[in-house]
């Protein structure tokens, strides 16, 4: 089911901004609808605080002096879905099969509420019923040691904590398994694998002060109004003191176009709203890299043209160009040459800080301007005026999300936008900095401490040496590989630490047919989804404490730390009382695994549960220079920051300098079988009513969406020239030549303002259509952003009145 039964589906077109009134209801809403109209309030009176808990969300910062609510829209709906009064007891799965409960919606399935207490399930009533925790883990730590550790996967969402993230890649490890995809696999991984090659930093250097000093921002393919809102406050301060905020986008957003701030009664009670982006560019799908080369070409021949001229006039014949394609560059040169300016690039910062620019600059100068404008879907004149805004800058943050890094091209992307940032030197200085907004709480911060597939990356040495094992060092795992050696049936066993891995993987039609192939699955969650009701030959959900929960172990109640997309780390404190005296935490959760599995161990887990300040300690001795005195800075307000030396231009790269990185294409090649008059490039998108799988209702109230989630947004001359009509329902089919037979029907057309040849839908409904194969090949991020697709009508329907 994806639409709502109660409310037949509504399409409206919404021409308000932002946040405002619409915000504040809709907040309203989720606290009534959750039962918890009293206590919502009082828990988000904490939220993103600095003694209070940090939003399970989005990964956006928690500043040091924080509104009086430092909460978004979704940062609401995500803690009302927590804090629920809602329960899937012992009773409801006593009512429920797992066959009923596999044809309800991701929607119907969460909103029964929080997990009660440990279960398993029973093959001969295809129930979940109830198990004692130690027989649980007693059970499985049997099932784990039949099992070869490259048998066995160990999944992680970004919710978990540091502590619980640490605990979780030791156990794994000691297990003997590098198997440790996670959630940042399927997001950012793009960025993780490009910085690092780029600038010698895995994350973005930006920090919330570059915002308050930068005189310009670039924000490229993610939409703070649905992703990131509180980011919102940013823009629209900057905005307030005159910044210019260049968007590149594919859609047309509504939180990137306007804004209605619900704490300014200035705003609230007049029609007074702040104009985010100053300008804003419409790429098409898959046209990013393009796009970006556009804008540095023109920075990079306008340079040229200026050196030419120097600080002299230039008038009569000197300003005929011979070349007419070098126009717009000799005049913006004279204009910055009248200024007595002598260049656009920082060529001091080129020479002492970068390798690679000349070549760089040769391949630039090389793409014609009709090709990037048939690629990037922008004319000449919008990428030179997004340089002009670009040069006359003197510090730019140039801020990205996963619409350039869940991509084929994803590697490709972030090289490029690291280019960008090079060319002026905007990267390690106030103001000036590359700012990766991160998608989940803590997805970065798990990858901090330990959780990654790759050994190179963990420090093997200092664990073994920490807790007297020997880790394996082979290759393990990421998220697109685990998939893969599932559909193989290499895999025998899949632990997951929080998450909903199936619906949020690629190709799920036949991942759920493998799933069930399983040995062994194991679930440590808060609420029911679907990766638990298709379940492996054995299956238990293990429930845990949400983080808004007081924690309470033996010495007090605990604390838990998170990362932010800044790169800072924050204290979390839980305040709501427990859904269940049946739940454990995730700490020890993980330690009662690690015990029943491993037997006597170097590691103190039963010390670790009993005070998490513990944990700190080992992670601070395993990641000295990164967490130096951490649990004395662990509620520092504004968190404390992990040292990234890019930040200070120290490049921690092979050649000891920044790299510019050439793209070695524009958009790439796809093998495509069937009618390419019919096709489009699919893109996915969340709705406002939702965060990553986890959909809170059916309401897309930016983009007019009510009632559904089966939807498909077009550009209005695609739909009258494939003979369609706004409203009628139509079916999409993957495109690849080798992905033949996967389809999703009965989209319902809605026209949006999306460049032609392009479409989208949601995610997750949209990702059967997505191959496993179809990924950045060196991040193996799954391409959720760019995907070639035919469309036909779909049989047997109308149109719909809108």
């Amino acid at each position: 089911m994806t639409g709502n039964p109660k409310n037949p589906p509504k399409i409206r077109a919404y021409d308000g901004p932002a946040g405002g009134w619409g915000s504040a209801r809709s907040v309203g809403e989720v606290l009534l609808r959750e039962h918890i109209p009293a206590k919502g309030p009082n828990l988000l009176a904490h939220q993103n605080k600095p003694d209070g808990y940090m939003c399970v969300s989005c990964a956006w910062a928690k500043p040091a002096k924080p509104h009086p609510l430092e909460f978004c829209e979704n940062g609401a709906k995500a803690t009302a879905w927590e804090v629920t009064d809602r329960r899937a007891d012992v009773e409801f799965f006593a009512r429920h099969s797992l066959t009923e409960l596999a044809s309800w919606s991701d929607h119907d399935l969460e909103e029964q509420g929080r997990l009660t207490q440990p279960m398993r399930f029973n093959p001969d009533s295809d129930r979940y019923e109830p198990v004692e925790w130690e027989a649980a883990f007693a059970e499985i730590g049997r099932e784990l040691r039949a099992l070869a550790p490259e048998q066995v996967d160990f999944y992680t969402s970004g919710r978990a904590s540091l502590e619980a993230s640490y605990m979780y890649q030791l156990f794994a490890r000691m297990y003997g398994s590098n198997n440790l995809p996670d959630s940042s696999n399927m997001c950012h991984e793009s960025s993780s694998v490009a910085l690092p090659e780029s600038i010698g930093a895995s994350v973005g250097t930006a920090i919330l002060s570059d915002f308050q000093n930068c005189d310009c921002i670039f924000y490229i393919a993610q939409n703070v109004g649905t992703s990131s809102p509180r980011l919102l406050h940013d823009l629209q301060d900057a905005a307030d003191r005159g910044v210019r905020i260049v968007t590149i986008n594919l859609l047309r957003e509504r939180g990137l176009e306007r804004f209605k701030n619900p704490q300014a009664p200035s705003q609230m009670l007049s029609g007074k709203e702040t104009i985010i982006s100053t300008e804003y560019y419409q790429v098409r799908n898959g046209g990013d890299t393009a796009a970006l080369f556009g804008i540095c070409k023109a920075l990079i021949e306008t340079d040229d043209a200026l050196r030419l001229t120097g600080t002299s006039k230039v008038t009569g014949a000197d300003a005929e160009p011979k070349d007419q394609t070098n126009a717009a560059q000799v005049a913006y040169a004279a204009s910055i040459a009248a200024a007595d300016k002598k260049h656009i690039l920082d060529h001091d910062f080129i020479k002492e800080h970068t390798t690679g620019f000349e070549q760089f600059a040769s391949i630039t100068r090389a793409h014609s301007w009709e090709e990037l404008e048939r690629v990037s879907g922008l004319s000449r004149q919008q990428m030179e005026q997004a340089a002009n805004t670009y040069a006359n800058a003197q510090a730019v943050v140039i801020a990205y999300g996963m619409g350039v890094t869940q991509h084929i091209m994803g590697v490709d992307n972030v090289h490029m936008i690291a280019n960008l940032a090079l060319l002026r030197g905007n990267i390690g200085k106030p103001g000036a900095n590359i700012c990766a907004v991160r998608g989940h709480s803590n997805v970065q911060g798990q990858r901090t401490v330990g959780i990654t597939e790759k050994p190179g990356l963990a420090p093997l040495d200092k664990l073994a040496q920490l807790y007297r094992f020997e880790p394996p060092r082979w290759m393990g795992h990421s998220t697109v590989e685990t998939c893969g050696a599932i559909l193989r049936g290499e895999s025998r066993a899949f632990i997951g630490l929080g998450g909903n891995f199936l619906r949020a993987v690629p190709d799920t039609d036949l991942m759920e047919k493998a799933w069930r192939k399983l040995r062994l699955t194991v679930a440590i969650a808060t609420k029911l989804n679907r990766s638990h009701v298709v379940h492996g030959e054995i299956a238990y959900l293990l429930p845990c404490l949400g983080r808004l929960e007081i924690d309470e172990q033996e010495s007090g109640p605990q604390a838990v730390s998170i990362e932010s997309s800044i790169a800072h780390f924050h204290g979390s404190r839980g305040r709501a009382t427990p859904a269940s005296t049946g739940l454990r935490s995730e700490p020890a959760i993980i330690a009662g695994l690690a015990k029943a599995t491993l037997g006597a161990t170097a590691v103190p887990w039963d010390r670790w549960v009993a005070n998490y300040a513990e944990i700190r300690d080992a992670i601070e001795e395993t990641y000295p220079e990164t967490f130096k005195n951490f649990n004395k800075r662990l509620f520092q307000p504004g968190g404390f920051p992990r040292p990234l030396p890019a930040r200070e231009r120290k490049w921690v790269t092979p050649t000891g300098k920044a790299n510019f990185i050439a793209p070695a294409r524009l958009f790439p090649e796809f093998d495509i079988r069937g009618d390419t008059s019919r096709l489009l490039y699919l893109a996915t998108l969340r709705s406002n009513d939702q965060f990553n799988t986890t959909v809170y209702g059916y309401s897309d109230r930016f983009r007019g969406v009510e009632g559904t989630r089966m939807v498909v947004f077009m550009n209005g001359e695609d739909i009258r020239r494939l003979g369609f009509v706004e409203g009628e329902s139509i079916d999409l089919h993957t495109a690849l030549a080798d992905a033949a037979g996967r389809q999703i029907s009965g989209l319902r057309i809605i026209e949006y303002a999306i460049p032609e040849g392009c479409c989208a839908a949601y995610y997750p409904e949209a990702n059967p259509l997505f191959p496993l194969a179809h990924h950045d090949k060196k991040s193996k991020t799954p391409s959720y952003k760019l995907l070639p697709v035919l469309v036909s009508r779909s049989i047997g329907t109308t149109a719909v009145d809108g």
